[in-house]
């Protein structure tokens, strides 16, 4: 049977960052967004109240700022790597992620089969965010078994990666989780921990097991 290993993207893939914090500092925002993040680490504002907010401070933002963010963010070593060894395997790879789908999206050209991020409009904004696009913990789960059933596996085939309090739902989901570079809130529920910079590292620590 084939894995689906599913990745977060903020504090995991992106290391001691989130993808909203490297777009604001395109911006110069960078200050204020870092505030909005861990406001909404320590549980003071929701999902759709951060994405408010980051809307409101990007209404100058372009393709041009997005496209520099993603290229100089401070990626993990050998994503390409990994997901290019999943794929040989005959597995899966996806990132479900709570930043802007315009931000995520970009990873598939890096190997991953599929990229779910919060919907925010097309950038430059010309229309208002809708709250009912922004992605929750607990809709990092549904679109879980979503891919599931696109690709023909269970739950009990996946491998969850993160690092924080939007995982919790996921790593209660699945049998295996990998906490990477987490914070309390996750590295005690995890069957896996890895610090470090490296995503081949922490893939090491389930590549031989099902």
């Amino acid at each position: 049977m084939a894995r689906l290993h599913l990745f977060d993207l903020d504090g995991t893939l992106l290391h001691g960052t989130s993808a909203p914090v490297e777009i604001s500092r395109q911006l110069g925002l960078e200050a204020e967004t870092v505030a909005l993040d861990e406001a909404v680490g320590a549980g003071l504002i929701g999902p759709p109240e951060y994405a408010a907010e980051v809307y409101a401070l990007w209404t100058d933002l372009t393709e041009a700022h997005v496209a520099a963010a993603f290229a100089g963010a401070p990626w993990l070593s050998g994503i390409e790597d990994v997901w290019a060894e999943i794929r040989g395997r005959g597995d899966y790879c996806a990132v479900v992620s709570l930043s802007p789908s315009f931000f995520v999206e970009r990873l598939t050209g890096w190997g991953v089969h599929a990229a779910y991020g919060s919907r925010f409009p097309a950038v430059p904004f010309t229309e208002p965010v809708d709250p009912a696009g922004i992605l929750s913990a607990a809709a990092k789960v549904r679109i879980a078994d979503r891919l599931c059933e696109e690709f023909g596996v269970e739950r009990a085939d996946c491998v969850a990666y993160g690092d924080s309090m939007s995982d919790r739902d996921l790593f209660g989901a699945v049998p295996v989780s990998v906490a990477v570079n987490a914070d309390q809130h996750v590295a005690g529920l995890a069957t896996h921990s890895y610090v470090g910079l490296d995503l081949r590292d922490a893939y090491e620590l389930v590549r031989g097991t099902r």
